[in-house]
């Protein structure tokens, strides 16, 4: 694994006041004390590299090899190799000798390191389990920019982009997904709202279809009522009518209600927190 990188460093005993002390003022600096006549030390090593990488400057590994650095080692006061202390604020804030198990040494960090700060699309998929596609919209734009190729980005973008109103640029976005994103269920979710928005055309508008509902009880109108909820992305209004379509009229139209509400649960997603309450309802309904 390649050291070219400013997390990762030599340290002598002329470098260790600046490289080591001066910087854990600033960042958590974990100190590898080694010698390539130790065994231990090249077991141990690769283990601390690797989380020096995952960790992603949130620490800085400084490496001293002590065939070179014998006085440094001796005023640390270094009985054994391999040691490795954790400096914080100029002080060691943790230590241990010999080999230890990863999930040791990632206790000793998470304990002084500070926590990767939440990436933008993270932040977003918070918000969208939340329903809230507004929220998330700025948020994925920032993280497609940085990773245009990231196909769960992009899916989760189109899906924000469609349910703000921009159907081109959602659109844009799946006509060039990889073959096997067809099948992930939000790209489904996606296909299912276009076929609504071509469903309601030429449906009468909503305040007719309440004014016939107002006259009485009808299963037709109540369907096309809950299209036009659909297609103007209230969901749980119209979630509500199929169920209440559902309860009176089961049988209509060879059970379109019920297969209509699965379609919103396939537009929405298994995370959508309306989706979820009334998959629930369906199910108390059904049994």
């Amino acid at each position: 694994m390649s050291e070219q990188v400013p997390y990762i460093k030599h340290v002598t005993a002329g470098s260790f006041a600046a490289e080591v002390m001066e910087v854990s003022r600033q960042t958590p600096v974990l100190v590898d004390f080694w010698a390539d006549w130790c065994e231990p030390c090249k077991q141990l090593m690769p283990v601390i590299e690797r989380l020096a990488h995952e960790y992603d400057g949130r620490f800085v590994l400084a490496k001293v090899d002590c065939d070179q650095e014998q006085m440094l080692a001796t005023q640390v006061g270094i009985r054994s190799l391999p040691t490795v202390i954790l400096v914080k604020d100029g002080q060691i804030v943790g230590q241990f000798q010999g080999l230890q198990p990863e999930g040791e040494i990632r206790k000793l960090l998470d304990a002084h390191v500070p926590a990767a700060e939440e990436s933008p699309a993270a932040k977003a998929a918070v918000l969208i389990g939340e329903g809230d596609f507004a929220g998330a919209l700025p948020l994925l734009e920032e993280a497609y920019a940085a990773s245009p190729d990231d196909t769960d980005i992009r899916i989760d973008l189109a899906r924000a982009r469609l349910h703000e109103g921009d159907a081109a640029g959602a659109e844009a976005l799946l006509s060039n997904l990889p073959a096997d994103a067809a099948n992930d269920d939000r790209v489904k979710g996606m296909r299912a709202q276009r076929a609504f928005a071509e469903r309601v055309a030429g449906l009468p508008d909503l305040a007719s279809l309440q004014a016939a509902l107002a006259e009485g009880d009808q299963p037709e109108p109540r369907h096309q009522l809950a299209l036009q909820l659909i297609a103007r992305g209230e969901y749980a209004a119209a979630m509500e009518e199929l169920l209440v379509l559902i309860r009176r009229h089961a049988d209509w139209n060879e059970g379109q209600a019920r297969q209509t509400l699965l379609e919103v649960f396939d537009l929405l997603g298994l995370e959508h927190p309306e989706a979820r309450r009334y998959r629930q309802k369906l199910f108390q309904m059904m049994y």
